[in-house]
């Protein structure tokens, strides 16, 4: 499929595409946009919530094909699973990136059987449901802390951004903390990402200059 340069009118757009094929992918499921999206209270920095419920049975098979899916909508860059969900028979939680969409417009898919839909706290704090260390990437989970630190930045939620920019520092192990310098402050959380894990250095410049260039520069 050829990849598609977004604008930022065509996120609502996207997301309807993509409960569409979801839909459509697996009869018997539905999947319903959620959040501030659905909600009509979205902004220019707001990501995509989606819920997709599916019968228990095609529920492994749905997470097989789910990346494929959604590439028919617009090219997948990248998919990471919620840690605390890996291993969940019922339920997970998807981190999806479109290539040629802004760095804010994540998907974030909440993937459950029909058995459990209603069921807010299936597998919550279960130690089986949780993925084991190497499962999952540090680094990118710290990546993703930084754009959501633009994101609080640009939100006027300064002690939201530290806070993100902190934890996502004590997860890979780095000894730093957020000084307000944000723009600087993201930089250093990619460096320190990339070195731990350099496939993610086209990433880490994206959110570095997103940063650079945008809501996040030093605000006193």
């Amino acid at each position: 499929m050829v990849c598609v340069v977004l604008a930022e009118t065509d996120r609502a757009a996207l997301a309807a595409e993509v409960c569409l094929a979801l839909g459509r992918c697996c009869p018997g499921s539905a999947a319903e946009l959620r959040g501030s999206l659905a909600s009509g209270t979205a902004d220019a920095f707001s990501d995509i919530d989606i819920g997709w419920v599916v019968p228990d049975a095609r529920f492994p098979d749905c997470l097989a094909r789910v990346a494929d899916v959604l590439g028919e909508v617009q090219p997948v860059e990248s998919v990471r699973g919620d840690p605390d969900f890996h291993h969940s028979d019922r339920r997970r939680s998807l981190f999806v990136r479109f290539a040629g969409a802004p760095l804010f417009w994540r998907l974030d898919l909440d993937v459950r059987a029909a058995s459990v839909a209603d069921d807010p706290h299936y597998d919550v704090g279960n130690p089986a449901a949780r993925a084991r260390e190497g499962e999952w990437s540090r680094p990118a989970s710290a990546l993703a802390n930084a754009i959501g630190a633009v994101k609080a930045v640009a939100r006027q939620r300064d002690a939201e951004a530290r806070g993100l920019l902190d934890r996502g520092f004590a997860r890979i192990g780095e000894d730093d903390l957020a000084t307000g310098d944000w723009a600087g402050d993201v930089a250093r959380l990619a460096r320190a990402a990339v070195l731990r894990d350099p496939s993610l250095s086209d990433l880490a410049a994206r959110v570095t200059a997103l940063a650079s260039d945008g809501p996040a520069r030093s605000r006193h």
